[in-house]
């Protein structure tokens, strides 16, 4: 080998070390982006760097990566009652159907990294496919023939999983109703109310009473300074008489599950002070809020029980939504919607959320019926119960029964995304509190509309309750004429025994 070719193949083999080290160390670190064989979804952008949440193990076959999508989304897909479960296509009776379209699989119709085939929801099969199993439907009903297949999963018609509000019984029980109900209410919150059933909450410790900035409990070496005192005394913290120790020490995690035990509470120490809790303090009391947070946009980066690693927090400069500058490098976490101290829900339910957002549709939320509504509660003006915030939308409030209905915890749903994509997932735990389901399809089926943040009425209409309507006294009037078929050839019978 010349001398020439020697120094080529040694510079060869010391660039192939470099490239294999600085790979193995951004593979080894947080920033694997350079990894990335494409684009990711809307849906998943922000995990795109935990690559072992859906890549399981190397060059496996299709199972482990379903089993990666089921672990994320399997809950959910319960929950909706699922109208394509995995179980349909894997009974022998549809291998004909699952032969033309083998959803078994998820990646069957959503593929990652794929942005130019991508379409909503993450769909990267063609917007028609449900004619491969549904091809006779306009002959099994009337009311569906001549339509296209493409308009199938149209807002207010068909989704492919979630159909909790738009089965044909369901649209039936909800015509005609007025686009403004009679009865419009929001649920209020009660975890203070709840303590006493509340097992894992120390009562011994922080037994539920008044407590005012007098009363706080911080040690002696530590400095806290009078506005975070007034702060915390206006909060329903402090109404409950959960003190300063309950959040900066680890008094919670020592007095969980003592119930009305006898342990005494004990002045904080200051070398057990916790400056700055983490988010695991405030899971201590308000677990259900924290479990959905880590469930949606927000707070997904860091359920590394999910994802196997922990990402930096969210930030709204990682949005591809339009957010504002200033807010760009804020870390999303329980205290920067809530305040360190002021625990403000009113300041969570609006101004939190247009601190960071800046898109069209937030933006236009102040000057809309909806946004005025509030301002007007805020004033003394209006009902507070009535009127509706950002989180009245997208953080509904959900109830949870335990013990076997010994007590219901109403609590706000942290997950915003579980109502966003398809939006008519918002339409019974949000709309349907407020409006009719006509006037309500209609209205998230209004792109504009949702735009300016249903500033105005909706000027699209859709077809549903129409159709269902019309197919229920088609089969109402085919059961009346069975029955005058039947009737009439009884009375033959009879005539002919005579």
């Amino acid at each position: 080998m010349s001398p020439r070719n020697r120094r080529l193949l040694a510079l060869w083999g010391v660039s192939a070390m470099a490239l294999t080290a600085w790979l193995a160390g951004r593979f080894r670190g947080t920033d694997r982006s350079v990894f990335l064989p494409g684009a990711t979804t809307a849906g998943h952008y922000q995990i795109e760097l935990a690559c072992n949440a859906c890549h399981a193990e190397a060059f496996a076959g299709p199972e482990p990566m379903q089993a990666a999508c089921v672990g994320c989304h399997g809950d959910a897909l319960t929950e909706a009652r699922d109208s394509h479960p995995q179980s349909k296509f894997t009974d022998p009776r549809n291998a004909d159907r699952a032969a033309k379209l083998d959803a078994r699989y998820c990646v069957t119709c959503h593929v990652e990294h794929r942005p130019e085939m991508t379409t909503e929801m993450g769909l990267t099969v063609p917007a028609d496919f449900c004619v491969l199993c549904h091809e006779d439907v306009g002959s099994e009903r009337a009311t569906h023939a001549g339509l296209e297949f493409t308009t199938c999963a149209s807002s207010g018609c068909h989704n492919f999983h979630d159909n909790r509000a738009l089965y044909e019984d369901f649209l039936l029980r909800h015509l005609d109703e007025p686009e403004l109900l009679s009865e419009r209410t929001l649920e209020q919150r009660n975890s203070a109310s709840i303590l006493a059933f509340v097992e894992r909450y120390p009562r011994a410790l922080y037994p539920p009473r008044a407590l005012t900035a007098a009363d706080h409990d911080a040690p002696a070496g530590v400095e806290v300074g009078a506005s975070v005192l007034d702060d915390w005394a206006a909060t329903a913290h402090a109404a409950s008489g959960v003190n300063c120790s309950a959040c900066h020490t680890d008094a919670l995690s020592r007095g969980a599950g003592t119930g009305a035990g006898t342990e005494e509470h004990v002045p904080a120490d200051a070398d057990a002070w916790q400056a700055r809790p983490d988010a695991a303090v405030c899971a201590g009391c308000h677990a259900e809020e924290s479990a959905t947070f880590l469930e949606g946009k927000h707070g997904m980066r860091r359920n590394a029980a999910k994802l196997g690693v922990a990402l930096p927090p969210l930030t709204p400069a990682l949005a591809r939504l339009a957010v504002r500058p200033e807010a760009a490098h804020t870390e999303v976490g329980c205290t920067s919607c809530h305040g360190a101290h002021r625990f403000d829900t009113a300041f969570a339910a609006v101004e939190g959320c247009l601190g960071c957002h800046a898109d069209e549709h937030s933006l236009a939320y102040v000057s809309s019926p909806h946004g005025e509504s509030w301002a007007r509660a805020r004033r003394g003006d209006g009902v507070a119960e009535e009127a509706v915030t950002c989180a009245t939308c997208h953080m509904p409030r959900v109830s949870k029964s335990y013990d076997f209905g010994a007590y219901v915890h109403v609590l706000v749903q942290h997950n915003q995304s579980d109502t966003l994509r398809p939006n008519d997932k918002m339409l019974r735990p949000v709309c349907l509190e407020c409006h009719g389901l006509g006037f309500s399809l209609n209205a998230l089926a209004d792109v504009e509309l949702i735009r300016n943040n249903f500033a105005d009425e909706p000027r699209v209409h859709v077809q549903s309750l129409e159709l269902a309507e019309e197919r229920r006294r088609a089969v109402e009037l085919e059961r009346e004429q069975a029955r005058t078929r039947a009737a009439a050839q009884g009375a033959d019978a009879v005539g002919q025994t005579r």
